[in-house]
């Protein structure tokens, strides 16, 4: 595609790697057909194609309206696109460069900063979720059915293993995670003792920085990310293995801080170590496999298991069918899932933000998980997992809690 920079944007760092990558893209439209908000409502500037017109429009100079806005606001960041292109086109890069410049263009109302505003503020801070959260519990029972459903039980995390290993891995806690469903991170802590490891819990750090990123507060994502890199450099310095991530839609922007912060004289190195070190749960599960798999307990009989990958781990880290084979080979049923490849509509905040369309994606995804009748359906993101289980009585695991309960001296997920 070719393109002819405006003034204002020729020769910047961002402009350069706009342009980088829409110089990458073909315009086949082959995005198109694996694009859930085209699928959805079916407008060309509604899929990945069209939005990359209108950011090439915008760095071009052209006008820039509250339109090109709602359009780019509506994608998902799914990345479903990036999967499909044959060309290699980085999509999910180019958005959010898109997205800032329209936002500096275009502003937003008074009402809807401030709900951006509050959304950021509120997520991050764990005393204000925290709170938030147990007061919603208490009320559970008091306020109508439909907003009872958005509301997460509370399951006990069970017991964290003293560190006690010479192996050691750090572990992301992240924003919401540890007030939602504090037994991902420990279930991981124990399977990960269990064969010599101590995952450990760094003070100092918090949210990876995705939530402000994607709402256009490049600034604040980068703070974030140098808050997380300060807290855990003295233990990669003494020898830390890996970061995990249990949140797959935290682990996609974790694994690219070198991207974030290449910029930063100060951080760009440590940035780039960090993003190295970075791993997702699978990516620390299946490599100890052969430690893991003699003290699988096989005697408990098969659950029907309904795999919903996050698009950060399909699409972002590239990580496909890997979750499945640990799934079969501790002895579950794993059942065909149709249109594996799209969004449930979670989205970080996109649910909150674009309810209507997120909800329909939800109510697609959960007809698809739900069409064989698993007993369980399992995921990889805390995001995910909060939303699906806003639309179904079936319980809605990180697929880490069934290895958990699997191994030998488990107990059953939630009853800890």
């Amino acid at each position: 595609m070719q393109t002819d920079l405006a003034p204002a944007y020729r020769g910047t760092p961002d402009g350069e790697e706009a342009e980088a990558i829409l110089r990458s893209c073909v315009h086949c439209g082959f995005c198109t057909a694996t694009c859930p908000t085209y699928q959805l409502l079916g407008d060309e500037l509604d899929g990945p194609r069209g939005r990359i017109y209108l950011i090439k429009q915008v760095l071009e100079g052209g006008p820039v309206t509250a339109k090109t806005q709602l359009h780019l606001d509506r994608c998902l960041t799914c990345r479903s696109c990036e999967t499909t292109c044959p060309s290699g086109v980085q999509y999910g890069r180019l958005v959010d460069i898109g997205r800032r410049i329209v936002e500096d263009r275009v502003g937003r109302s008074p009402g809807e900063a401030a709900r951006r505003w509050s959304l950021r503020k509120g997520l991050q801070s764990k005393v204000l979720f925290g709170g938030a959260l147990a007061l919603g519990r208490i009320a559970k029972a008091f306020v109508p059915a439909e907003l009872a459903r958005g509301i997460p039980a509370s399951r006990r995390a069970g017991t964290w293993p003293s560190p006690r290993h010479g192996r050691r891995m750090l572990v992301l806690e992240g924003c919401v995670q540890p007030a939602i469903a504090p037994a991902i991170d420990a279930a991981l802590a124990r399977v990960l003792d269990r064969v010599g490891v101590s995952l450990v819990r760094v003070p100092g750090g918090g949210c990876c920085g995705a939530l402000p990123l994607h709402l256009n507060e490049n600034d604040e994502a980068q703070a974030m990310a140098r808050a997380n890199i300060d807290a855990w450099w003295p233990h990669v310095e003494a020898g830390a293995e890996a970061i995990v991530v249990t949140a797959s839609g935290c682990g996609v922007l974790v694994k690219d801080y070198g991207h974030l912060l290449a910029r930063d004289a100060a951080y760009a190195a440590k940035a780039a170590r960090v993003a190295a070190l970075a791993r997702d749960t699978i990516e620390v599960v299946a490599p100890e496999w052969k430690k893991i798999a003699p003290l699988v307990a096989m005697d408990q009989g098969p659950k029907r298991v309904a795999f919903h990958p996050p698009c950060s781990l399909q699409h972002g880290m590239k990580i496909r069918g890997e979750v499945e084979e640990i799934l079969r080979a501790i002895g579950h049923e794993v059942v065909p899932v149709a249109d594996g490849h799209l969004c449930c509509g979670s989205a970080g905040t996109y649910s909150i933000l674009q309810p209507e369309i997120s909800s329909q994606l939800k109510r697609n995804k959960l007809a698809a998980l739900e069409a064989d009748r698993p007993n369980v359906i399992a995921t990889a993101n805390i995001g995910c997992m909060t939303h699906l289980a806003s639309g179904t009585s079936r319980p809605v695991l990180h697929w880490i809690e069934l290895l958990d309960e699997r191994m030998i001296g488990g107990t059953p997920t939630g009853r800890r």
